[in-house]
């Protein structure tokens, strides 16, 4: 299990439709909801579905 807090940043290792792979946490609790730095977009998933998704962890 990752621990994250809000405002950390997160890499993904597939890019975002809109080009971008930095995201930051908006939300944690039973889902997370992330928010794509390059356009705006925010998703929600569930904790196991953004731990398979995050390549690495930059910090706030």
């Amino acid at each position: 299990m990752i621990n994250l807090n809000l405002n950390d940043k997160i890499i993904t290792k597939k890019a975002h439709p809109c080009g971008g792979n930095v995201w930051s946490v908006v939300r944690t609790g039973a889902d997370f909801k992330i928010k794509c730095e390059k356009c705006g977009r925010i998703v929600m998933l569930t904790p196991t579905d953004l731990e398979k998704r995050i390549k690495s962890v930059v910090g706030k």
